[in-house]
């Protein structure tokens, strides 16, 4: 607990990158939950940009809105 699973495009991430993004997920899931960072748990999941609506949009931001606390612009 608690568990981050986030979707993207698929972008040329370095891994200096990669570790600042999950460094500061970690530090804002600690200062919202107020948990050991040792608990939290994240993934990256590249998705293509022409799968995006099957297997993004559609399930998880239409179909899961009561879930949503920021929703896209588009």
């Amino acid at each position: 607990m608690p568990h981050i699973n986030l979707k993207h495009f698929p972008a040329p991430l370095t891994e200096e990158r990669r570790s600042e993004l999950v460094a500061d997920l970690t530090a804002a899931v600690r200062r919202a939950f107020g948990c050991d960072e040792g608990v939290i748990s994240i993934g990256l999941e590249p998705v293509a940009e022409a799968d995006w609506n099957e297997r993004v949009y559609a399930p998880e931001i239409v179909g899961r809105k009561d879930l949503l606390h920021k929703t896209p612009n588009y």
